[in-house]
């Protein structure tokens, strides 16, 4: 039976360092721990320990870009970034809007085994928001699909909408919206803005968001439905999820590590790795959202891990397309604008990057808390060291990653999934 001791761990950063050992997948004993004669030893000398997080929205391109991410190589990247499961979103080629392409999807990330890979299915067919696509045979399906989004597109129709998330309810199962009035935003380039009109952009209005969200929670609330809203960008956006919410809507949302961390004034650049869809805000979107997320307002964390070809970055701004990449770099930034801002502790890392989105998506084994007999889906941090962002050193294909060449916080230093170490040290296992 497989066992790991990890010595010398602080629980949520907490407390005194404690040892736990872990036996056939789960917790079996925390404290002062001797090391089975078989077991793998990690020194932990102190680091914090947290559960596995999980990522309700990444692009993995598999099936149909390949060239830019596979599932085994996004996988890859997201045990060396601490995740245990991660949501593969349906903007595939062919996309997933059949029990075929998600059952593919699934069956590939088990396959690979670094992480769980759940496939998110597709609201309406092809994406193209003109009739729902097969949420019960996906649901019902080996893969059993419990998020439903047409991330990159709005499902802008309001009856289409409300058909899926009355649908919804009968399934148990999420419906993630990409919040984007598409009539606002033809031709759009970057944030509607001092930014946009100086550098000569077409303007992204924030309304464009603003206006489906508020939209959708009223729907959502009519059906009594579960809303998740994708990538929240705007303060405006963070104040309708708190009328939302005081009303007893059903709705969740998340926050990218780059809404946490960047801004529009990167665009001064002209670099096409800052162009992402919703696009980067201002200082003071950027201060909203992080104390959105640190009241709660805001549930989680979601990279929207988006790897591109280079050719599709390396071009001028109107022709790249819009993206970044995450996995990798994710804990950083949330540990350099929410810990070491005073924002959240380490338990609060812990809410937002594995616990909340674990319950939204209804994971049992996932988000759990660090005690005996719990599954053994383990993150362990350290919190002082620093590294220098490399996009080609990273473990996806691609390389766009705006944070090249920083310097960011925290360390993950070993990733275990089920009991199995999956990453350690910077190295897939």
């Amino acid at each position: 039976m497989n066992q790991v001791l990890i010595k010398g761990a602080r629980l949520y950063g907490e407390g005194d360092p404690v040892d736990v050992l872990v036996t056939g997948g789960t917790i079996a004993e925390i404290g002062s721990v001797s090391a089975p004669d078989d077991a793998e030893v990690i020194e932990a000398n102190g680091q914090v320990l947290l559960p596995g997080f999980v990522d309700l929205h990444t692009h993995l391109r598999e099936p149909g870009r390949e060239d830019t991410e596979t599932i085994e190589t996004g996988s890859a990247a997201a045990a060396l970034g601490g995740y245990t499961a991660v949501f593969a979103m349906a903007n595939t080629d062919p996309v997933a809007d059949n029990s075929v392409i998600v059952e593919h999807v699934w069956r590939r990330g088990r396959e690979v085994g670094l992480v769980d890979v759940h496939p998110v299915g597709a609201v309406t067919v092809g994406l193209k928001g003109e009739r729902l696509a097969e949420l019960g045979t996906m649901a019902k399906s080996a893969a059993g699909v419990r998020v439903f989004s047409d991330d990159g597109h709005c499902v802008h129709d309001p009856l289409i909408m409300r058909r899926a998330l009355e649908y919804s309810t009968a399934l148990d199962v999420v419906i993630a919206q990409h919040a984007e009035e598409p009539r606002l935003t033809v031709g759009a380039q970057a944030h509607e803005g001092e930014q946009a009109s100086r550098l000569g952009y077409a303007g992204w209005p924030a309304s464009a968001e603003e206006s489906i969200v508020a939209r959708d929670c009223l729907l959502a609330e009519h059906a009594g439905a579960r809303l998740h809203v994708c990538h929240v960008s705007t303060s405006g956006t963070a104040d309708v999820l708190r009328w939302a919410k005081e009303r007893g809507t059903r709705v969740s949302a998340e926050v990218t590590p780059h809404h946490l961390l960047l801004t529009d004034e990167r665009l001064a650049t002209y670099d096409p790795v800052n162009k992402v869809n919703p696009p980067l805000r201002t200082n003071a979107d950027v201060e909203k959202l992080r104390a959105a997320l640190a009241e709660g307002v805001i549930d989680c964390v979601a990279t929207d891990h988006a790897p591109h070809a280079p050719q599709d970055k390396d071009c001028e701004w109107s022709a790249a397309r819009p993206g970044m990449l995450g996995l990798q770099t994710a804990l950083s930034v949330v540990a350099a604008t929410m810990v070491e801002t005073g924002l959240l502790d380490w338990r609060g890392v812990a809410k937002v990057m594995s616990e909340r989105p674990a319950e939204i998506a209804g994971l049992p084994d996932q988000g759990r808390p660090l005690a005996v007999g719990e599954p053994a889906n383990l993150a362990l941090v350290d919190p002082g060291a620093q590294w220098t962002v490399r996009g080609a050193e990273l473990a996806s294909l691609a390389a766009n990653t705006p944070y090249e060449g920083m310097r960011l916080p925290a360390v993950v230093t070993a990733t275990l999934l089920r009991g199995r170490v999956t990453a350690r040290e910077g190295k897939i296992c």
